[in-house]
């Protein structure tokens, strides 16, 4: 009889499906970022945003999946198994980003020329362990966590997340989650808000060459952020780390004391096609242009409406909901495959997109826009590919040697 500790709970396929449209977002958010210079602003101004959701989603299905699976389960166990989730893409994104690391140089990314051998190595191998690089390992010119590999950063906030879970967040009561929750919530609007309560924004005043004093730093009215080893951005980090988790987490435990027959779900949104009313959603807030400008109070109250507002309501309108034909639910099922094997493999792509781009200023129009369908195209491809030929086996063959054999 197989063991009640590895039985897979039903999977929210609206949550999986939303989760690829949040990748899906990222990645063409960050193909028209290249050219924020050039045209003056973002298209998808807010795609940055799918981040936080992602730790919504984060928050809600840590918690559906472990928190009554406690009595059977160690510490460790819970690390092996997120481990055995996670690292196997860590590992394919790194090694992705290695070996296209040459490809992507051009005056952009002024350190890849003269990095000494040493530390490409030292990156390479810290970037396999998940340990985050600090300004001084800096061999791209962007102070990355990980320099083959930015979005690793906010896996290095996944990891910190579970790491939370496991030895506090699963431990205390809902009412004190919603207070922890609460307070979080103060942390995101410092930020957005640009209140600055712990002062590490100041604002300094520099003297240019032509004598001309300019003002720089302070509040940043914004959550951007989040991948460099310093004081601000492990703050921002955090930030947006913990109000979105703690929130997912709590609506994980408050949705099944909410189960009737009448709703199934346990949640107060039941919405006739939610798949795709949440997918509308999630597309007109990270579309919607700048509210003011970029560093403005009223851009910075929009970006926190929608993560301690509208986001939860999106994950509960997923949870509430069902997929109602096979062509919704096929769409859920391939999104959410897609979605994290896409998120931490289309970077390396993306550095070799920005080189181009640099090296070729005169570029036309039409070469641009194949240029950047044929990105988006070779990343899906590319994600997939390493999802079905690499990820899968890999887990199944770490489940049946770590995880069963464990057990």
């Amino acid at each position: 009889m197989k063991n009640e500790y590895l039985l897979s709970k039903p999977r929210y396929a609206i949550l999986d499906g939303l989760r690829g449209i949040g990748a899906l977002t990222v990645i063409i958010c960050h193909c028209f970022e290249t050219y924020n210079a050039r045209i003056g602003t973002q298209i998808i101004n807010h795609g940055y945003l799918a981040v936080d959701f992602f730790f919504v989603l984060s928050g809600f299905v840590i918690g559906y999946a472990y928190d009554d699976r406690w009595d059977k389960m160690t510490t460790w166990g819970f690390f092996k198994r997120r481990l055995v989730r996670l690292h196997p893409m860590v590992i394919a994104g790194t090694i992705i980003g290695a070996s296209l690391f040459f490809f992507g140089e051009y005056s952009g990314f002024p350190l890849i020329s003269t990095a000494p051998g040493w530390k490409v190595a030292l990156c390479f191998v810290m970037g396999l362990l998940m340990i985050p690089a600090g300004k001084g390992l800096d061999i791209r010119g962007w102070s990355e966590m990980n320099s083959f590999n930015g979005p690793n950063w906010s896996l290095t906030f996944e990891y910190l997340g579970n790491i939370l879970y496991a030895f506090i967040f699963r431990r205390l009561p809902t009412i004190a989650l919603v207070v922890l929750c609460a307070l979080s919530a103060i942390l995101t609007l410092d930020l957005t808000l640009g209140w600055d309560i712990f002062g590490l924004f100041p604002v300094n005043e520099i003297v240019s060459p032509d004598g001309t004093v300019v003002t720089v730093g302070g509040p940043k009215y914004c959550v951007i952020g989040g991948w460099t080893l310093d004081a601000q951005q492990m703050y921002i980090g955090f930030t947006r780390l913990l109000y979105p988790f703690l929130c997912g987490l709590i609506i994980s435990r408050i949705l099944p004391k909410r189960i009737t027959k009448s709703n199934p779900s346990g949640s107060p949104i039941n919405i006739r096609g939610g798949f795709w009313v949440a997918s509308l959603i999630l597309i007109v807030i990270f579309s919607i242009p700048c509210i003011g400008g970029k560093d403005c109070f009223a851009n910075g109250l929009y970006q926190a409406i929608c993560i301690c507002l509208i986001f939860p309501i999106v994950v509960l309108i997923g949870a509430g909901g069902e997929t109602t034909d096979p062509t919704s639910t096929k769409i859920c099922k391939v999104l959410g495959e897609l979605s994290y094997p896409l998120y931490i493999t289309h970077y390396p792509v993306m550095y070799m997109q920005m080189a181009w781009v640099g090296n070729h200023p005169d570029a036309l129009l039409w070469q641009h826009i194949v240029l950047n369908i044929g990105v988006v195209a070779i990343s899906i491809i590319l994600a997939w590919t390493v999802y079905k030929v690499y990820d899968l086996p890999v887990r199944q063959w770490l489940t049946e040697k770590i995880l069963k054999k464990a057990k």
